[in-house]
């Protein structure tokens, strides 16, 4: 209950988070390190992404096979935009596995710049991923056009697919709307 008011977490939430004290003490670590304004994201890849790897490896929050500052750095780049939700969905899977093959811990940074997986926030590079789908999906920019708002959700879905995942989804989706709009 403590959370719910503090945080402003569900009962759902504060349940999976106080289940056991590895899990109440992560999550404590992880607010104290992000800040309190961050206890729902926090609360969100505890109870989704971490208890899905815990669950498909058969362990328990106390043996907890990546160290919590790589973890921080995981949400921290999420946080900052550097990196999609959906990159940083993978990223923890691959730094996952790593742990338990007993690999080395690559910083996190390190691992996205060696990928190439930094969002493309670049307006200059965004329109040009949208001019070319624009270009090449002529009947999907008619059927929008015409009323039909599934052909917009393709259209993401194409730039999506272009950018490799990496559009920022915020300023993509307001700059496609722009341009429909406009044209």
């Amino acid at each position: 209950a403590r959370w719910q008011s503090e945080y402003g977490l569900s009962p759902y939430d504060s349940q999976i988070l106080s289940q056991d004290r590895a899990t109440a003490d992560l999550f404590m670590e992880l607010v104290r390190r992000l800040g309190a304004k961050y206890a729902k994201t926090v609360a969100n890849f505890i109870a989704g992404d971490l208890a899905s790897s815990l669950n498909r490896s058969n362990l328990s929050a106390h043996e907890l096979p990546i160290d919590i500052a790589q973890i921080e750095a995981l949400l921290n780049r999420s946080i900052d935009g550097t990196i999609s939700n959906k990159i940083a969905k993978e990223l923890f899977i691959l730094i996952w596995e790593d742990a338990l093959a007993n690999k080395p811990a690559i910083p996190i940074d390190e691992i996205i710049e060696q990928r190439g997986l930094k969002q493309i926030t670049d307006i200059g590079a965004l329109e040009a991923l949208v001019d070319g789908v624009l270009q090449a999906n002529a009947k999907s920019v008619e059927e929008f056009k015409s009323g039909k708002e599934k052909a917009f959700n393709a259209l993401i879905g194409q730039v999506m697919k272009a950018s490799q995942g990496k559009a920022n989804p915020q300023q993509l989706n307001e700059l496609l709307r722009k341009k429909l709009q406009s044209g």
